[in-house]
C-alpha cells in the first residue's frame, strides 16, 4: 500500500484528487501488487517561490529495482505535469521502506474504511 504526499505552495491551481488517481493508476499498472495509494495533500500558505514536492513511498520488493524506479519516475513526472497549468519548481521523490516498517489494516467491528 503506497503512500503519496503532495506538498505545494497554495498559489497553484491543481486538482490534487485527480493527481492522486493518476499516480495510483500508474503505480498499479506497473505493479499490480501495489494496492491502494493512501494519499494526502498539504497546501502551504507561507512559501517562497511556487513549488510542488511529490513524495511516493513504496514497500521494498525485489522487482522494484533501479530500472523499475526510473521508468516509474519518468511516467509519473510526465503524467503529473499534465495537471500543472502554471510554471512551478517541480520535485518528485520515490522512496522505499526500511527493514522495520510496518503496514497493515486495523479494522474495527461494524466500521468500514472511509474513502473520499
Amino acid at each position: 500500500m503506497p503512500h503519496v504526499e503532495i506538498k505545494y505552495s497554495d498559489n497553484l491551481k491543481i486538482n490534487t484528487k485527480a493527481v492522486f488517481d493518476v499516480i495510483e493508476q500508474i503505480i498499479n499498472n506497473k505493479d499490480a501488487s501495489a494496492g491502494v495509494c493512501k494519499s494526502r495533500a498539504y497546501p502551504c500558505l507561507e512559501y517562497k517561490h511556487s513549488h510542488i514536492l511529490i513524495t511516493i513511498s513504496l514497500l521494498t520488493k525485489s522487482h522494484r529495482n533501479k530500472e523499475f524506479t526510473l521508468a516509474l519516475s519518468t511516467e509519473l513526472e510526465a503524467s503529473i505535469k499534465k495537471h500543472l497549468k502554471q510554471s512551478v519548481y517541480f520535485s518528485l521523490n520515490i522512496e522505499y521502506s526500511q527493514a522495520y516498517y510496518t503496514t497493515n489494516v486495523h479494522l474495527v467491528d461494524g466500521d468500514i474504511l472511509a474513502e473520499t
